[in-house]
């Protein structure tokens, strides 16, 4: 399985601008730029479309294993925060925090913990992170 984005970036780092685009048409023309990354400009950015990548796939990730668990999810709701810092190596993603609200009626709190710790490892985004993957959970039962 493949999945594909267009990126264009005209003009200078700090004076250019860059538009995304994906074949499902989720992004068409998707403005960024350096404003919207690295100041307050309102707009999206390359971290925040991580960010939405790694709490959308751990939440399926999360409801595949608590599938195998016998559980099933009433409400999966996860925010990650993606860290972009200045390194010796320039900038780095060096951490995606997830925070995990989950509701799963009548399940004992170790089994959905478990499952959230295998969804964390087993989730490809966070596979695909060279960074810090940390969670952070709150069970509802």
């Amino acid at each position: 399985m493949r999945r594909e984005a267009t990126a264009v970036w005209t003009g200078g780092l700090k004076d250019g601008k860059g538009s995304l685009t994906t074949p499902s048409g989720v992004l068409r023309s998707t403005p960024y730029s350096f404003g919207m990354r690295f100041e307050n400009t309102p707009g999206t950015n390359p971290e925040e479309l991580i960010a939405a990548a790694h709490a959308g796939c751990f939440s399926m990730a999360l409801s595949g294993q608590l599938g195998e668990a016998g559980l099933t999810p009433e409400r999966i709701e996860t925010r990650a925060a993606v860290t972009l810092e200045k390194t010796d190596a320039g900038w780095t993603v060096t951490r995606s925090a997830l925070t995990l609200k989950v509701r799963v009626p009548g399940a004992e709190r170790a089994k959905v913990q478990a499952a959230a710790d295998g969804a964390k490892a087993g989730c490809p985004i966070s596979r695909l992170l060279n960074a810090k993957v940390t969670l952070e959970t709150t069970i509802e039962t």
